[in-house]
């Protein structure tokens, strides 16, 4: 079988480069890459990619030997039916080494057609380091790079008004384009650049913030001769994702207009606020994970599909969803659809989420996930939710270590397990629920001050402590649904 390349696959003709992507990992690849393949095949955008490697030790040496080509597999369900789509991404042009090709990564700033910054270079990778300096080879951090990149470009096109840029980082951060932003306009002072830099950075480059939304488990590794026997050459670089895509991007109609994602079947959103979609997703995706996580744990599942499939534990899930969904000031039917969508992307049988991976620092993950949900539906409606307590409940459990004489995969500060340690060392279920409700460092407010779920918390945990976790619901929401 041939190698993966430019030339065995009928690829020889590139795109000139209209976007340069820090990073080159699987989730970039799966995600902003497919989007403008996607450009490129429905509405001629012809953009070619060139990507920087934004590590010493990376992928670029792999990409550039396939010749920028890899192959993207988008597993799962979709609307009950299992599904896999399979295609070859054309559009990375060039990989270039910063380490080792300092020059090369300059020149990018020549590009005459240059369009786009795109970046994912984690959560950390957006940061201000102050003793990068303008003539390191490359600076440490991103940002840095960047800002060199840019000002590169501002001196080589004597500041043109039409060689601006747009800049759109996929980080997840919330005001990730803001952050990176201000930290740019930071080292232009500190390192008292060009001033009509500044002036050409806010008037002929646009920063736009973003909220991306794709599993992307990446390089399959276990079954990787499964995935090439689907494929007539052989391709080091596969990479797995979700068909779920969800790309929101604050902008404006000129935005639209260069990128006419509206000429394609891609999910991208340009709207004016993407917070709205942001709490959409914390509170539905994320907060049905760790909702049901200590919940299905104390059960006795392992993974998030077999929670979701299980008759008991599924029903708990949906219901969970239908008490955040009802607290979201959004449109109805945007929320209905998004949820069920949660429930296919929870129901694929490609992805193996370990519920044990997803317990790490659950009473922080509680408190910006699915507290907020809680106290909205208790204003709302005058009464407290019954799933969410009783997952309150359970988090409370699951943070005492054991359960039916194993041990619990409890991942948190040492300081929130000591806690929680102190308040079930005495045995009393009351103190532990005023003592857990009291905790402001947990919760950043007085729980007990909610009136009734001191109470409500006290029964669910009783009855789990003498009936295990489907008797304890059983009875508890008998006692406390309407």
């Amino acid at each position: 079988m041939e190698k993966l390349n430019r030339q065995n696959a009928g690829l020889e003709n590139t795109f000139p480069i209209k976007v340069v992507q820090f990073g080159e990992g699987n989730f970039l690849r799966a995600f902003v890459d497919y989007a403008f393949q996607e450009l490129n095949k429905n509405a001629g955008l012809n953009a070619g990619i060139a990507v920087v490697q934004p590590l010493q030790n990376g992928m670029i040496n792999m990409i550039n030997t396939q010749d920028g080509l890899y192959t993207l597999f988008m597993n799962g369900i979709k609307k009950g039916e299992r599904i896999q789509e399979i295609e070859l991404i054309n559009n990375i042009v060039k990989g270039i080494n910063p380490y080792t090709e300092y020059d090369s990564f300059l020149a990018l700033a020549k590009e005459e057609e240059l369009q786009f910054i795109i970046s994912n270079t984690t959560e950390a990778g957006i940061e201000y380091i102050d003793t990068d300096t303008p003539d390191m080879r490359p600076p440490v951090a991103f940002p840095a790079r960047l800002t060199v990149l840019l000002y590169e470009r501002f001196m080589h096109f004597n500041g043109d008004s039409t060689k601006g840029v747009t800049i759109i980082p996929c980080e997840l951060i919330n005001f990730n384009a803001d952050t990176l932003k201000e930290i740019i306009f930071k080292y232009s002072d500190l390192w008292n650049l060009d001033k009509g830099f500044n002036t050409w950075l806010t008037e002929s480059c646009s920063f736009h913030n973003t909220l991306v939304d794709r599993i992307v488990p990446g390089y399959p590794r276990n079954e990787i001769e499964e995935y090439n026997s689907k494929l007539a050459y052989k391709d080091d670089l596969i990479v797995t994702a979700e068909p779920f895509f969800l790309w929101v991007i604050e902008g404006d109609e000129a935005l639209k207009q260069k990128l006419p994602f509206h000429k394609t079947n891609v999910n991208v959103k340009i709207v004016d606020d993407m917070q709205p979609f942001r709490t959409l997703k914390v509170r539905i995706l994320n907060g049905a994970h760790t909702a049901m996580v200590p919940f299905s744990l104390l059960y006795g599942n392992e993974t998030v599909k077999q929670t979701v499939d299980g008759d008991f534990t599924g029903k708990f899930v949906d219901r969970v969803i239908n008490e955040i969904s009802g607290t979201l000031p959004m449109d109805e039917n945007e929320v209905k659809e998004y949820a069920e969508e949660v429930m296919d992307r929870f129901r694929n049988p490609f992805i193996k989420h370990l519920l044990s991976d997803i317990a790490l620092n659950s009473v922080s993950k509680f408190k910006v996930r699915v507290l907020p949900s809680l106290l909205q539906y208790y204003k709302n409606n005058n009464e407290l939710p019954t799933e969410l307590v009783f997952s309150l409940a359970c988090l409370i459990r699951f943070y005492k270590g054991t359960w039916n004489g194993n041990t619990l995969p409890v991942k948190d500060s040492p300081d929130v397990v000591a806690e929680f340690d102190k308040a079930w060392a005495t045995g009393d279920i009351n103190h532990v629920v005023n003592s857990v409700l009291s905790n402001t460092d947990f919760w950043g407010e007085d729980l007990t001050l909610v009136e009734g779920v001191g109470a409500q918390l006290v029964a669910a945990l009783s009855e789990i402590e003498n009936n295990g976790v489907e008797a304890a619901y059983k009875n508890f929401s008998k006692e406390y649904q309407a």
